[in-house]
């Protein structure tokens, strides 16, 4: 735990659990995480973090998927169709929609700060699928809005390679870090479901897409 960026490895190690279950957590976006390429890093610091925050709570590192209400998270019009083939136009483009949100009082600074975050470690959890996400002062409550992308977006070094087509932008208050780590796992969890992934990439209206999104 010298470094300020950690490997499964470490992590592990100084959580006393299993390199699977670190692994396990990032994938669910449970654990502080992000990728360099294919490969999980973590930072020492959010690690502390969140070790700390679940002493002192009692809670358990893995959220409960259930408590999350994705009609107070999202809106149709912050459901956008993407036609960008990069990601740097499509995050600016989707930052700019959830800027709207009125939890969202700097779309300067969330803009910088996402771009920042995907620079860092790639968002891309595989299937397709990117969740970019971040915690700011500057946000008052947990927000988000989704990309829809008609065309391939190829450089978001994905783990399996698959170009990425649906992004799901999410953006906390620092306070919120365990409904964060709660919502982001729960969109992780949802959107595996291969028959989903295909309904809200042959849609035509945000409507439409919100009401999948929505759907028990």
């Amino acid at each position: 735990m010298e470094d300020d960026i950690l490997t499964i490895e470490e992590v592990a190690k100084y959580l006393r659990v299993s390199e699977r279950t670190v692994y396990d957590w990032a994938q669910k976006g449970d654990i502080p995480s992000g990728k360099i390429g294919t490969v999980w890093r973590f930072k020492k610091a959010e690690i502390e973090k969140w070790v700390n925050e679940r002493l002192t709570s009692g809670s358990k590192p893995a959220p409960q998927n259930s408590q999350v209400q994705v009609k107070n998270l999202l809106s149709p019009d912050r459901i956008v169709f993407l036609n960008h083939n990069n990601k740097h136009d499509a995050l600016v483009e989707l930052a700019a929609n959830l800027s709207t949100a009125p939890q969202v009082k700097s779309s300067s600074e969330l803009e910088v700060e996402i771009l920042k975050r995907e620079e860092l470690m790639s968002t891309a959890i595989g299937r397709g699928i990117a969740i970019p996400h971040v915690r700011l002062s500057s946000i008052t409550d947990l927000v988000m809005s989704v990309g829809i992308s008609k065309c391939d977006i190829e450089d978001f070094q994905t783990i399996d390679d698959t170009p990425v087509r649906l992004l799901f932008m999410i953006a906390a208050a620092y306070n919120q870090h365990a409904y964060y780590l709660q919502t982001l796992s729960y969109f992780s969890s949802k959107i595996k479901n291969k028959e989903l992934r295909d309904a809200l990439l042959n849609v035509t209206d945000p409507v439409e897409a919100y009401n999948l999104l929505t759907q028990d």
